[in-house]
């Protein structure tokens, strides 16, 4: 028995990086390529005979990966072979004492986790008079870029819509350049974003007029911030670019110690790198957590997460008025697959009166779990549409995408299902179906 992993190849499979890394790690977990295989309560590891002799290790706790191949994909084909083999033919590894190098990892790792720690528990540093002087600087630049991005809103407004059907991206672009000099990132990106919606569909300028009256709102929401409630004030910084360090949502955050549900990832394609979306549910607590992490080009995400299992865990939350994007501070104990039911709505009505409350009080959410029990995933020919149906008969579109597996390991039965709503449609993260959660690993479009 394998101490610590009891998951499935299909989940393990969702941890590599791309298709081609999935495959070659599959070719990996036979034993003809291992040898020097153990497991202990903390670790799993092996060497790997390639061109060299790779040496694979993996913390279970974490599921944290490091190998000493030199691809820059994390984690590697050595990585995910050996969890394959793990999982596949467990009675090969065997329990035994760490060799050096899996110890000196472990306490590599121990070391790090205790010098954070003292961090966290450190008391807060005055700032400094620089530090004051710059942050009251890039205030006066922000009010000064705001002021100018109203006057521009109500051009766009008073000269109408219509003429916005033929501009070009550096009409757009312009605008967002002058956010990024006003140091207002959060909104840049906002701007950027109104440029994909003229002629995008037949409704485009009912999603641009909405879209401008959401950034309108933000820079009143900014003008009157002193008026507002403290943990709204930390929205509308956040959304107009201010972005907190882990040590100040450490130091400043809700800590919330639960057994966490990983749900499932989604990932997105950024300009210079890629951003990791991994969606967690407290059981006790009842509360969802939005884990994102960004990648430079090349380099491996900072922490792993294994879509389908459950894991005790304290979470700090992004300071806000509804806390939802959080970071782990602490795992605790070995990591499980999910099989018993997942805590979600018995309909898609519940799960929209929760979501009308939420946008009233924090109008610029985009995105929301989604957790539902007992629906049937169906395929509507008429409209070549997958969706979602209720008990009730409701129903929900799902995202672009082809989900015949979804529609295979249903049966045409109900599901358990948890996926992403953006508004318009569910990215789906994963499913329980016959007590076995499947993830399924997407890209956003």
């Amino acid at each position: 028995m394998l101490l610590g992993l009891q998951f499935t190849a299909d989940q393990i499979i969702t941890m590599a990086p791309d298709a081609s890394s999935a495959s070659a790690g599959k070719k990996l977990a036979s034993a003809k390529n291992w040898k020097s295989l153990g497991q202990s309560s903390e670790a799993l590891w092996g060497e790997c005979q390639g061109s060299a002799l790779y040496q694979v290790k993996v913390d279970l706790a974490s599921l944290a990966i490091q190998c000493s191949c030199p691809s820059r994909k994390q984690p590697c084909k050595h990585g995910i072979g050996l969890l394959l083999l793990a999982v596949n033919l467990p009675d090969l590894v065997h329990v035994t004492e760490h060799p050096e190098w899996v110890t000196s990892w472990l306490a590599k790792r121990a070391s790090v986790n205790k010098r954070k720690e003292t961090r966290e528990k450190s008391d807060t540093t005055t700032p400094s008079a620089s530090q004051i002087k710059t942050a009251e600087k890039r205030l006066a630049l922000v009010k000064a870029g705001i002021d100018q991005l109203d006057l521009w809103l109500n051009d766009l407004i008073r000269n109408g819509l219509g003429l916005l059907e033929t501009q070009p991206s550096k009409f757009w672009e312009a605008q967002a350049a002058k956010m990024v000099d006003a140091q207002a990132p959060g909104i840049a990106l906002r701007v950027r974003n109104l440029a994909t919606l003229p002629n995008s569909s037949p409704d485009w300028p009912e999603k641009l007029l909405w879209q401008l009256g959401q950034l309108a709102l933000l820079t009143q929401a900014f003008h009157n911030i002193d008026q507002l409630d403290p943990g709204l004030q930390e929205d509308v910084r956040q959304l107009v670019g201010w972005n907190l360090k882990e040590e100040e949502v450490i130091e400043r955050g809700e800590r919330v110690s639960d057994e966490w549900l990983t749900l499932g990832q989604s990932f997105e394609e950024r300009e210079r790198g890629q951003v990791q979306h991994t969606w967690l549910f407290g059981i006790s607590s009842k509360r969802p957590a939005h884990i994102i992490q960004f990648a430079f080009v090349g380099t491996p995400f900072s922490e792993h997460y294994l879509p389908g299992s459950m894991q005790r865990a304290d979470l700090v939350y992004w300071p806000s008025l509804q806390p939802e994007r959080a970071l782990i501070a602490a795992r605790k104990g070995d990591a499980l697959p999910i099989q018993a039911a997942l805590p979600g709505y018995a309909s898609i009505a519940a799960f929209f009166d929760v979501v009308a409350t939420m946008l009233a009080r924090l109008p610029w959410r985009e995105s929301f779990l989604c957790v539902l029990n007992d629906v049937i995933p169906i395929y509507d020919t008429s409209r070549n549409q997958w969706c979602v149906r209720d008990q009730s008969g409701q129903t929900l579109p799902l995202a672009r995408g082809e989900y015949w597996q979804l529609l295979a390991h249903s049966g045409g039965q109900a599901i358990d299902f948890a996926a992403e709503w953006n508004g318009t449609a569910l990215l789906p993260l994963g499913f329980l179906a016959e007590q076995q959660y499947h993830p399924l690993k997407l890209h956003r479009i």
